[in-house]
């Protein structure tokens, strides 16, 4: 008998609790199923404070709880039961008679690059009155400081103690690394929490609706400032001081930006920020509370250059490949291979590895399925494409010279995950750029569909105009800002504890790997998909092999990863992605995507001048 038992723990914690402010409702317990004790518990309880509301997840037939409590549902599931006024899962579902307060006991399981689709969760939570949030799974990765017999300093999980058997890295599964660290997921977590949001009313008057969305707080000690970008580059600026909106008001605000002067191929945001005037006790001035950005919807000129301003360019048709020569490069794409082997700019050879396909990722987390609780259904990644691109052989190679300046190969390969024949189209123009268009229809999902190439390390400076300024991932990317970054590609990577998929950039327009010199490859977006960019000190092998950091080795080449995609990372379930239709890429269906790749060198302009020199694509 464990009455005694459990009312007694109850007691001790509501006697112990009951005069901290912090502490709003009683538990009375987690996972731990449901009998009479429980309501004893919740008895006793209210006789010493009948204030507080009690929590139990586990009182399926909603008996004794005064909150629904859901642990690991999706969106969808949440908005179900929300809108039908229910309970529980299919099976086990009960029909309430009057709406309760619905949370989320544990969601976002945030194990290593995960967190995805989570600004959907937010959308549920501020669309129903009595969705009251969730606890996200979990704050802190449990990791422990350990030295390797190399010296080097790790976070060790399950096994890294000889201790048999283990839950390997399943603590491993927070927002911040163990010393606080900021995890990507972090900077999301943010973004999606904030509590001050900007509505467009007419962009282009810059007429806008601030919701102040604390409960308390009056944003008199907050400040706006805005920023007018082309294409990345800051072109006007203004700050906002008296903002007078109280406690959960919206007011109506004024930007007051000018129409700038519109130029060709060029994207217009304006960013709003949101920051602390003096100090507050949690927060110095000058703290981001929040941000948002809007596309401007101007109507802007797509131009392409004149072919007839290009020099001829020259071509060898080898026996083992076609080798093309312009003014300042020179390429070779394979005949068995069909990818391009060789680029040299300026007599400089950019290319350590060819420019091969790529559908692989180094598995996340979510990807592995670390846990068996679940139906298999929920696995979202397909390992059989790991080799895929290995495997692939030439079937047809289609030459045509579209003018003095302009060369297209057209390469169709058999590979064995593609209903139709999978294509790379490499059209070369006499200034050195190369337009490649990728196609597939897989017959299962994707991980990932691009293109990876090695460069040597000298060009570890990364620069890109897309989504950062930290990682962002195809479900997890509300909280990048729009804008022109740069870093080294060793301080942009993520270190998560066990080595995954990390470093990627969405929504990239373009990007471009540089030397000392400014000399290096420039990477843009073509075909209007937008690109997604990573680079890695190390090999995809390298990562995926590894089990903690200091199996990473540091190579004498940089890894560029050029894709479309790649699908999410999920976690709306521990351990599983089980990922939202709308973030996989899907088998029996087309995918194509079109990029460009050139050498880049300072006096050619800077990157946005090349960007909009658009090569025409017919």
């Amino acid at each position: 008998n464990w009455t005694d038992a459990c009312i007694d723990r109850m007691v001790s914690m509501v006697e112990r609790d009951k005069n901290h402010p912090c502490v709003v409702i009683w538990s009375l317990g987690n996972e731990a199923g449901m009998g009479e004790n429980f309501k004893i518990m919740k008895i006793e309880a209210l006789k010493i404070d009948s204030t507080r509301p009690i929590h139990y997840e586990g009182d399926y037939k909603q008996e004794i709880s005064d909150i629904i409590s859901s642990m690991y549902f999706s969106p969808k599931q949440l908005e179900r039961n929300l809108k039908r006024n229910t309970a529980g899962t299919p099976g086990r579902m009960v029909k309430l008679s009057t709406p309760r307060p619905y949370v989320l006991c544990e969601y976002a399981h945030a194990m290593g690059n995960s967190l995805g689709n989570f600004q959907e969760f937010m959308d549920v939570f501020e669309k129903y009155p009595n969705a009251i949030g969730g606890f996200i799974w979990d704050f802190i990765d449990q990791g422990l400081r350990k030295v390797s017999d190399n010296g080097e300093e790790f976070w060790a999980y399950g096994g890294d103690y000889g201790d048999e058997p283990n839950d390997n890295n399943f603590c491993i599964n927070g927002i911040v690394l163990p010393d606080r660290t900021p995890n990507p997921a972090l900077f999301e977590v943010k973004k999606v929490y904030q509590n001050i949001k900007l509505y467009p009313i007419s962009l282009l008057e810059g007429k806008l609706v601030i919701h102040n969305k604390f409960d308390f707080i009056n944003l008199n000690n907050s400040k706006i400032n805005w920023e007018l970008t082309a294409n990345g580059n800051i072109i006007q600026t203004g700050t906002i001081e008296n903002l007078e909106v109280g406690p959960g008001e919206q007011k109506e605000i004024i930007i007051p930006f000018q129409k700038p002067k519109l130029e060709p191929n060029t994207e217009y945001h304006l960013k709003i920020i949101s920051s602390l005037k003096s100090n507050e006790l949690w927060a110095k001035q000058g703290h981001i509370i929040s941000w948002d950005q809007f596309k401007l919807p101007y109507s802007t000129l797509k131009e392409t250059f004149n072919l007839e301003d290009l020099p001829e360019i020259a071509m060898d048709d080898l026996k083992e490949s076609y080798e093309i020569t312009g003014d300042e490069f020179k390429l070779r794409i394979g005949k068995t291979t069909g990818v391009l082997e060789a680029y040299m700019y300026r007599n400089i050879g950019l290319l350590n590895t060819p420019l091969i396909p790529n559908f692989w990722r180094a598995p996340t987390d979510n990807d592995l399925g670390l846990i068996d609780f679940s139906e298999q259904s929920f696995h979202s990644f397909d390992f059989s494409w790991k080799d895929t691109s290995k495997n692939r052989t030439v079937k047809e190679i289609r030459f045509e010279r579209i003018n003095p300046s302009v060369i297209r190969i057209l390469v169709l390969f058999n590979i064995d995950k593609s209903e139709l024949d999978m294509s790379i189209q490499y059209t070369i123009y006499g200034d050195g750029s190369i337009v490649i268009q990728n196609f597939i229809r897989p017959t299962t999902n994707m991980g990932r569909f691009g293109m990876q190439l090695t460069i040597r390390n000298k060009y570890d400076q990364l620069t890109w105009f897309g989504r950062g300024p930290h990682e962002t991932m195809f479900d997890r990317k509300t909280s990048g800002a729009l804008g022109i970054y740069s870093g080294k590609v060793g301080e942009l990577i993520h270190n998560y504890i066990r080595p995954q998929e990390n470093g990627n950039r969405t929504d990239v327009r373009w990007a471009a790997l540089t030397n000392e010199e400014d000399i290096g490859l420039f990477v843009s977006d073509i075909g209007g998909t937008h690109l997604s960019i990573s680079a890695w000190p190390y090999s995809l092998e390298d990562l995926e092999l590894a089990r903690h950091t200091y199996d990473l080795p540091k190579r004498e080449f940089i890894t560029l990863n050029i894709d479309y995609k790649q699908q999410g990372v999920g976690g709306d379930i521990p351990a599983m992605a089980m990922l939202h239709k709308k973030y996989k890429l899907r088998g029996n269906e087309d995918y194509s995507y079109t990029f460009r790749i050139k050498g880049y060198s300072k006096d050619k302009g800077d990157f946005n001048t090349l960007f909009k020199k658009i090569p025409p694509l017919e």
